[in-house]
């Protein structure tokens, strides 16, 4: 049975894996903050020598752009020293590792899709941490999957829960006409880890749902699949309520999914259609 030490369990991604994964095929060590400090080295090296995982997916990030540029060194702290951390654990139990990463390692300037072979250029201190981290795993260990992905959703706070939430209170948004990039649901990015993770196609890869949208017309499609009434207001990212601090085109091309044609995307309105069915059936 393998095992997989989850890191950030509790988060949109760490929960989705776990109701994706076989329970019967897979012994799950789940760790977040309040179990494990990721930061701490020591504490970091004593868990993975104990449980000897083999697999490390490291879900764990400050991924709130505006916390991140309020307190950059916490930003660091955790999305970058604490993906050293797990790598070094991942090369001493000779564990595969799983970074989950982010379009904002790009500037955002581009008029088309990035490929995982253009050259990073973060913007943003989540973007520059998240960089700095993927770059721990190439230096730590040789057995990495670095998965990039944008506009993620799933079971927690995130831009669909914002949206619903002024609709049921009856606000009027402010939603960024001028942002781009293509929504992945999280239980969708679960299933490409899960199938990846067999395989010895390391490297980075990017993976989200096919198909572009702007973040205004994102929102639309929340309500249109929830059923409720809202007012949303299209505006430029500097009077947008939400995602402030974010490329403004976040398009990430599946380059490498797509030539060794290995595992296909589904397309994003069908994904988000699916997760709000789920959500309200819960």
């Amino acid at each position: 049975m393998i095992k997989i030490w989850i890191v950030g369990s509790s988060g949109q991604i760490g929960t989705a894996i776990n109701e994706v994964l076989d329970p019967l095929e897979v012994e799950v060590f789940n760790t977040d903050k309040d179990e494990l400090d990721i930061t701490e080295t020591d504490e970091v090296l004593n868990f993975g020598e104990i449980n000897r995982p083999d697999v490390i997916i490291n879900c764990a990030a400050v991924t709130d752009t505006d916390v991140c540029e309020r307190e950059p060194e916490l930003a660091f702290r955790v999305n970058a020293l604490g993906a050293r951390n797990l790598s070094i654990v991942a090369r001493k139990v000779g564990a595969k590792m799983v970074q989950l990463s982010t379009d904002d390692v790009f500037d955002g300037l581009s008029k088309t899709p990035y490929s995982e072979f253009d050259d990073t250029n973060p913007k943003t201190v989540y973007g520059r941490s998240k960089r700095a981290g993927e770059n721990y795993v190439k230096e730590f260990t040789h057995k990495h999957f670095i998965i990039r992905s944008n506009w993620v959703y799933g079971r927690g706070n995130n831009f669909v829960t914002k949206v619903l939430d002024a609709a049921d209170e009856g606000r009027t948004l402010a939603v960024a006409s001028d942002q781009f990039g293509s929504p992945t649901s999280a239980k969708d990015l679960a299933r490409i880890i899960l199938y990846l993770i067999p395989t010895n196609e390391y490297g980075t890869y990017h993976a989200t749902c096919k198909g572009v949208c702007s973040r205004y017309e994102f929102a639309q499609e929340i309500l249109r699949f929830s059923g409720r009434e809202g007012s949303l207001k299209a505006v430029p990212t500097s009077e947008s309520d939400l995602s402030s601090e974010r490329p403004a085109y976040a398009v990430l091309d599946n380059f490498i999914l797509r030539i060794i044609d290995v595992y296909e995307m589904p397309e994003w309105k069908r994904s988000l259609e699916e997760y709000m069915k789920e959500r309200e059936e819960d």
